[in-house]
């Protein structure tokens, strides 16, 4: 069992953390599970967009509290290549030339909350919570902290980091972490809907749009703009921009 429940439909790949009796908490298969569906979606062509879920009421939260607890006795350096593997996801995510979409309902805590930020586009139902909690459990959310200072900025970042507090899905959209918050039980059909948009965009604008929002995260001022004028002539050259403006001038 990976812990994952894949499928896909009209160019939307569904990657479903499917462990509801531990509130979809992330153990090593379900990890892999995540792997290798971001891997699936980056060689897949009928692959448009990837969905990321949680079954049940809540969508992740965080690492397995078992795993974590057995690896206490293990080496640093294997402690830190397990780690590694969600870092890989994460990475996945920013890398893939597809958006990655989070329907979140329910909890998304720790690993879990990263999970959901680190995709392009955070959907969460009206009543959803997010938080790191970690430092109440004598540990550090310390890959998340990449994703979340860059999000929130530094005082926002150690204040939900360093208090573990949980903030609501309004505060979280308020605060960065959240694109649109909808009630509750419209998620799933304003997900479809916001899901299916993006599957009929034009996959190379979105890769492009995609690429050079990350790209921006280091580059001063002026390289930012220089940068933008690159992908605007680049984007000027796809097939797909040039169908565009035809149909719009005919």
């Amino acid at each position: 069992m990976s812990g994952v429940a894949v499928g896909l439909a009209d160019g939307v790949l569904s990657l479903t953390l499917d462990r509801p009796e531990k509130r979809n908490a992330l153990d090593s298969a379900t990890v892999e599970g995540l792997r290798a569906g971001l891997e699936r979606a980056a060689l897949d062509a009928e692959v448009r967009v990837v969905a990321v879920r949680g079954a049940g009421p809540d969508f992740c939260a965080g690492a397995d509290l078992g795993e974590l607890l057995a690896s206490r006795e293990l080496p640093a350096a294997e402690n830190e290549a397990h780690a590694l593997r969600l870092g890989e996801v994460f990475l996945a995510m920013r890398r893939l030339d597809k958006p990655v979409v989070a329907l979140v309902q329910g909890r998304a805590l720790a690993g879990g909350c990263g999970l959901a930020t680190a995709c392009d586009l955070v959907v969460a139902a009206d009543s959803a919570s997010f938080g790191y909690p970690e430092v109440q459990r004598g540990f550090v959310p310390a890959m998340v902290l990449v994703l979340l200072r860059r999000q929130v900025g530094e005082k926002v970042a150690f204040d939900l980091a360093a208090t573990s507090r949980l903030v609501g899905a309004g505060e979280a959209r308020a605060l960065g972490l959240v694109s649109r918050v909808v009630p509750a039980g419209r998620l799933e059909a304003e997900g479809v809907v916001t899901l299916a948009a993006l599957a009929a965009a034009s996959p190379t604008a979105l890769c492009l749009t995609k690429r050079l929002l990350y790209e921006l995260d280091g580059p001063s001022f002026e390289e930012g703009i220089r940068l933008g004028a690159r992908i605007n002539a680049l984007a000027r050259s796809t097939p797909d921009f040039r169908a565009a403006v035809e149909k719009f001038l005919s």
